[in-house]
């Protein structure tokens, strides 16, 4: 994947996703061989069936009807889904340098910027001091 920053990485992605794009690289081979001399190959993971780039606006509705969908009372931008999965990492108890890494971040403070406290974080902390000091 090519970065924002200058230098590539690799970038991790959770084993149950492995078989769903599988499955979806599969199809997109599919939609290549039907499109034949009218595929224009870009390199992309999700395209038009003819191998074009989505269109901005199009992206931008279909996931504005995905935070419908969810139901997300937000009116969240896509980026925003970033900072959820930063939060959600560190609930699950990832290092901080962990989910820097993963978010491709060079600095430790803009890894801080992304994640959030959230009521869980405190909560397993003391349940954690608890477990600590009387077992």
């Amino acid at each position: 994947m090519k970065p924002k920053g200058k230098s590539k990485r690799t970038v991790m992605i959770p084993p149950p996703l492995i078989p769903l794009l599988k499955l979806h690289h599969q199809a997109q081979q599919a939609e290549k061989e039907a499109a034949g001399e009218r595929w224009q190959d870009y390199d992309l993971v999700w395209c038009h069936p003819d191998g074009r780039p989505i269109d901005a606006d199009q992206d931008w509705d279909e996931w504005k009807e995905l935070l419908r969908l969810a139901p997300v009372d937000k009116d969240a931008r896509v980026h925003d889904a970033r900072h959820t999965a930063a939060t959600l990492l560190i609930e699950q108890g990832v290092d901080i340098s962990v989910v820097q890494e993963i978010l491709g971040h060079s600095q430790l403070t803009t890894t801080k910027r992304y994640t959030h406290i959230t009521a869980t974080l405190p909560t397993e902390a003391a349940a954690r001091m608890g477990r600590a000091l009387w077992g």
